[in-house]
C-alpha cells in the first residue's frame, strides 16, 4: 500500500533528527545543485584549460624498393604546436647506393580553417646531387568526401619557377589490423628546367598500393607495389638522356609513429 503524502511529510523531521544523532550532516538539494553546476566566471575561457602543445613524428613510408638498384625511400611528417597553430615538417626522398638522389624538405605553418581542412604555408627545398632549388608556397590539406586524404600546394621558385603538388591517399580497412592504402602523387611545373630534367606541364605521377598489418597502431610492417611515370616534356628530356620514363617495382617497409 502506498503511504499517504501527509504521513511521509511527518516522518521527514524524524529522519533529519536521526541523521544528526548519528553525526551525519544531511546534504541539501541546493548543495548538490551547486556542486554539479559551479558558477562560471564572466569569461568562460578562464575556466577552461589552456590550449596545450602536442607533437608527433610519423614515418608514413620507410621502405626498400626493388628498382634497378636497391633504393631506400622515406615519406615522413612531424609537427608540434596547439590545435590552432602548428609547425609542420614534411620530408620525402630516396637513397641509392649510399647516396641521396632526391630529398624534398618542406617547413610549413598550419592553421585550421574549416572542419577537416587546414591551411598550410611555408618554404620548400629540393636537394639533388648536383643542384638545390628553393620555393615558397601555400596550400590546403585535409579530408575530402569519402575520407580521401588530400595534400595540395602551389609553389613559386626563387628563379620564377612555378609548381604544384597534389597527393591523394585512402585507407581501406580490410580488418581491424589489415589495411590497404592506395596513393597517387603528381608534380606539375610551369616552365622547363632542363638542368634538372624537368619539363613544363605534368611532370611525374607516382601511384602505389601498400598493404600493412598493424601489430600495434604505432608499428606496422607493409608490402606493396609502386608505379612511377614521367610525362610531357619531362619524359622527352628523360628519353634524350637514355633514361626510363616508366617503372614499376615492389616495396617493403615499416610505418611507425610516436
Amino acid at each position: 500500500m502506498v503511504e499517504p503524502l501527509h504521513a511521509a511529510a511527518r516522518r521527514l523531521p524524524l529522519l533529519t533528527l536521526l541523521a544528526l544523532l548519528l553525526g551525519v550532516t544531511p546534504v541539501r538539494a541546493e548543495d548538490e545543485r551547486d556542486a554539479a553546476f559551479p558558477e562560471l566566471s564572466v569569461s568562460m575561457s578562464k575556466d577552461m584549460p589552456e590550449d596545450p602543445v602536442h607533437w608527433m613524428l610519423l614515418f608514413d613510408e620507410f621502405e626498400w624498393q626493388d628498382q634497378r638498384d636497391d633504393v631506400l625511400a622515406w615519406d615522413a611528417h612531424a609537427w608540434i604546436g596547439t590545435d590552432r597553430n602548428r609547425a609542420l615538417l614534411r620530408a620525402e626522398g630516396e637513397r641509392e647506393d649510399g647516396s641521396t638522389m632526391e630529398n624534398r624538405l618542406e617547413l610549413l605553418w598550419l592553421r585550421p580553417v574549416a572542419a577537416y581542412w587546414d591551411l598550410v604555408a611555408g618554404v620548400r627545398m629540393d636537394t639533388e646531387p648536383e643542384s638545390t632549388r628553393n620555393f615558397v608556397g601555400i596550400g590546403m590539406q585535409g579530408l575530402a568526401p569519402q575520407w580521401i586524404e588530400v595534400e595540395a600546394t602551389v609553389w613559386a621558385g626563387e628563379n620564377g619557377q612555378k609548381a604544384a603538388t597534389l597527393k591523394l591517399e585512402y585507407e581501406l580497412l580490410l580488418t581491424n589490423r589489415l589495411i590497404l592504402t592506395p596513393t597517387v602523387e603528381t608534380d606539375v611545373y610551369g616552365e622547363d628546367d632542363e638542368e634538372n630534367e624537368i619539363g613544363s606541364g605534368f611532370s611525374t605521377v607516382k601511384a602505389g598500393m601498400r598493404l600493412r598489418y598493424e601489430i600495434r597502431r604505432e608499428f606496422a610492417p607493409y608490402v606493396g607495389i609502386e608505379w612511377t611515370g614521367k610525362f610531357g616534356d619531362t619524359a622527352d628530356l628523360a628519353r634524350s638522356n637514355d633514361e626510363a620514363v616508366r617503372d614499376a617495382h615492389v616495396v617493403a617497409g615499416l610505418r611507425f609513429w610516436f
